[in-house]
């Protein structure tokens, strides 16, 4: 039983001890009203929204447009990426916050994530990838 089911049991049961009704539970045979189906069941019940997943493939995709308009990717492909930026994401994220306490400052700035650039890519991709994100926060800072 996971922490999802045992919290609606002690839910359920509370209620139950408080004096309210217990839910009606489908025997077999029937059918559950409101769980799935239409938009908008019987009983007024609206449909459950999809939860939404983060993720970078618009962005992996736009720039695969930019360099190579006529390749397209795979799912797998797109999730590989995904992952691999996230990693990376996480790896600068975390040295950059290492610099941050070895400096005894409170806050991440650019020059934090400049560095930890530096540090976790190699030679000319770092000088890139510095390059870029200068540029980025120039256009960012001169948009204001």
């Amino acid at each position: 039983m996971n922490a999802r089911q045992l919290h609606f049991k002690l839910f359920i049961m509370s209620d139950a001890v408080a004096g309210k009704s217990m839910p009606k539970v489908a025997k077999k045979g029937e059918k559950r009203a409101g769980k799935k189906g239409g938009k908008i069941g019987a009983s007024g019940d609206k449909k459950r929204k999809k939860k939404r997943k983060e993720s970078f493939a618009i962005y992996v995709y736009n720039v695969l447009k930019q360099v190579h308009p006529d390749v397209g990717i795979s799912s797998k492909a797109m999730s590989i990426m995904n992952s691999f930026v996230n990693d990376v994401f996480e790896r600068i994220a975390n040295e950059a916050s290492r610099l941050c306490k070895q400096n005894n400052k409170h806050t991440v700035s650019s020059r934090e994530i400049q560095t930890a650039v530096r540090l976790l890519l190699p030679g000319e991709l770092a000088k890139h990838a510095v390059s870029e994100g200068t540029k980025a926060v120039t256009k960012y800072t001169s948009s204001k």
